[in-house]
Parts: structure tokens; sequence; C-alpha cells
């Protein structure tokens, strides 16, 4: 990858200093800096217009040195190769932080789901598919949800890629309905994740999270489930933004609520349980705990120097600028980073692939406990490798998984 844009720039960044500080061959650096494979694809859809629309789509296979690529498709107007190829490589150390036998893969397609019908959006889903059915697959790469897909697309994707392999295929993606093969527990996974690394990291600072304040940035699946999860273990929820405004009560929020208003009214706007806030204003509330789960480079280094949480877990992809890290960093913030804050998500998708594959699937509570021993594992490493180099949690969890992965790849060697 000769060129790469700015939100690739950003995870190359994060992937130097980590890599400097293990000392890392030159060779392994160069291999673990470039995508495997970038698919661009052309996919015509007939519109219920009659006319025919031409949607450009992606899928990039960063790395899948421990194992198949794993990785979301977004359908939305502003996906690009930069941004899906860095969130295939933020897949690559979220799967090795977690501990779970996938590389990293991401996908995407340039559209407006909100302008489409649900036969639109079908058609260009199976085009999709059809267009990439030789690089995806149960040993080869397995997509899941996410901005703006749901598990209706997944099954979608799923019965597309049955019909072209010629037998019905459930593995080939994750995040499916539970009636076709999808995993008990896995909508609220990435949120639940939340919740348990924001619970270990309180511990670790010395903070009760029964009482602990609360603020999250957007409220789609992460955001909401991760409110209700915080909930439920005591913690009080005060603010809560969405892309067209927020609500604010310095009592507390009744969650189950705000999620009835926010799937009546599709925003959080409005809601009459609290007073109105501003989009913006969430950053420098003076919460416990602030958690962003909307999308890439909310808190920059114009808005940093504002946060005044003890705690940042990053619910969403990117959504830190590193420039912004570094000034909560020396503002004393502790960051929990994405791959290891929202990586419940891909650790309950791989438990829906392995239940898949077995034809075998686990009660709700079974998938939960799984989930809590594999988050502590991976925040348990993470901690223990800041401890140790005395660097942030963003730096160490680099470090956990660029290890994880160089290590792999020197004893595979090379192929030649």
């Amino acid at each position: 990858m000769a060129e790469h844009g700015p939100i690739f720039g950003a995870m190359l960044q994060e992937f130097d200093g980590a890599a400097r500080i293990l000392n890392l061959d030159l060779g392994i650096w160069r291999i673990l800096t470039h995508p495997k494979r970038q698919i661009v694809v052309s996919c015509p859809v007939q519109m219920d217009n009659g006319e025919i629309e031409v949607f450009t789509g992606y899928r990039v296979q960063y790395n899948i040195t421990l194992g198949p690529a794993k990785g979301g498709l977004r359908y939305h107007p502003d996906v690009s190769l930069d941004e899906v190829t860095a969130l295939a490589a933020w897949m690559t150390w979220k799967c090795a932080i977690a501990q779970i036998p996938f590389g990293g893969g991401k996908g995407g397609i340039i559209c407006d789901p909100t302008r489409m019908s649900k036969r639109e959006l079908e058609a260009l889903t199976r085009r999709y598919v059809a267009e990439i059915v030789d690089a995806i697959g149960p040993e080869k790469d397995v997509p899941a949800p996410d901005v703006n897909t749901n598990a209706q697309i997944m099954a979608w994707f799923m019965d597309t890629y049955s019909m072209h392999v010629g037998h019905t295929s459930t593995a080939v993606v994750t995040g499916k309905p539970v009636e076709m093969g999808g995993s008990l527990g896995r909508q609220e996974a990435t949120g639940r994740g939340v919740m348990i690394v924001t619970r270990e990291a309180a511990k670790h600072l010395g903070i009760d999270i029964a009482g602990a304040t609360v603020a999250v940035q957007g409220f789609g699946n992460v955001g909401s489930v991760s409110a209700a999860q915080l909930s439920q273990v005591g913690a009080r929820v005060v603010a809560v933004t969405d892309y067209k405004g927020g609500v604010y009560n310095a009592k507390g929020l009744d969650i189950a609520a705000l999620q009835q208003w926010a799937t009546e009214h599709r925003t959080v706007d409005g809601f009459p349980g609290g007073e109105p806030l501003a989009g913006e204003a969430i950053f420098g509330l003076d919460v416990d705990i602030l958690v962003p789960a909307a999308l890439e480079n909310q808190i920059t280094d114009e808005n940093a120097g504002q946060v005044r949480a003890k705690i940042l877990t990053e619910g969403a992809n990117g959504p830190t600028t590193p420039e912004a890290h570094r000034i909560m960093h020396a503002n004393g913030v502790f960051v929990i980073p994405d791959i290891l804050a929202n990586s419940g998500g891909v650790t309950t998708s791989y438990f829906e692939w392995v239940q898949d594959r077995h034809g075998y699937f686990w009660e709700e509570a079974e998938v939960n406990a799984k989930l809590e021993q594999k988050m502590c594992a991976a925040f348990t490493a993470v901690l223990k490798t800041a401890v140790k180099y005395g660097v942030d949690m963003r730096t160490a969890a680099y470090i956990v998984a660029i290890d994880r992965v160089g290590t792999v790849t020197k004893m595979r060697g090379m192929y030649a």
C-alpha cells in the first residue's frame, strides 16, 4: 500500500509506537503494516424506479496469520478504502488481543441505506456477495454486521453464499438471526464487553462502579447496550447524545424508557426524562466514565482537553485521534482503547462461528460467562503489559497484539 489516508495513517502511528517498544523485526514490521488483500467491486442494482445504479463495494483482508479474516460490513455514504483498510487492521489487533483464531477483515459499500427500500438493500447485498464470493467462506473470511447493517442483511448474505456453493453454510457470516444459526447473546455482546472492561478499569483505579456517573455518545446498538449494562451494575448514566441531539439528567436517566423513546423516534433528542444537551457538550461533562460509541475521530486535539472523565472507554472504532489520546493521557484520563474495549462483539462472533461449525448451540448464560472470561483475560493481559513497559493502555494493547501476530508470523515462516 504505497499511499494511505488519514484513518489508516492514525492506525500506523499507534502501531509504530508499540513496534518500537517491542523492537519488532523490520521484516515483520513491513508485513504487518501492509494489507494482504484489498478488493474493490462494482455492484449494479436495478432500483425501484427502474433505473440502474452502480455502487462501489470494498472488502479488505488485512492479515490472516491467525485464522480467517473477520470483520463487519458497513453501508454508509462516507465509506472509503482508507477507512475499510484501517478498520480491517484494527480487527487484526482486536482478534489477537482477544486470543481468538481470526485475522482482520472489513467491508463496506458506498450507499445511503436510509434512502433505499428493503428490496433495493437486498438486491445490493446479494450482488455484493456474488462479486466477492470467491474470497469469502468459513475458513477464508467471515463478515458480520456493522454500521447500518443487521441480522437481516447477514441472512441475505448467508443465503446468497449458500446458493453459490450449493449447500447451506451458516458459518460464512456471524450476527445472523438466532433462528438460522445466530448465537444467543450476540446482539448485546459489544455493549456487554464495554461494561466488563469499564468495571475492571474502575476496580483498578479504586472507583466504585456502583454510583459512578456515565456519559454515552451514540445510542445505537453499542451505546444503548453499554448504557443499559452499566446501569445494571449500579452506574448512573447521566447523559446520552446521538446524531441529532442529547439529554442530560444529573439524577440518572431511565435507560429502558430512553431505549423505548429512541426506538419510536429514531433519536434520543426530545426525551422528556431530562434536559436537552448539545452533542459536543457531552465531552466536557464532569463524569467518572465517558463512552464514545458513535463513529471515528469524534475526540480530536480540539476537544480532548475538555474531557474530565476518569475513564474513557472506546465503544466505537477509532473515536479518538492519536493527538487527542496523547492530550488525555497527559491529563490523567485512563483510556481503554477500542481494540480492547469493543472486542466483545467479535469474541461472541467467534462463539457463533464455533457453534455453527459444531452444529451445537449454547444457552445465553454460557455465552455470557465465556465472554466474561475472555474480556477479563484480555483486560488483564493489556493492563499487565502497560505496567511492565510503563505505557498507556492503547500502546499496551498494540504491544500485546503485535507480539502475538508477529510471533506466529515468524513461526509460520516465509512462503516463497
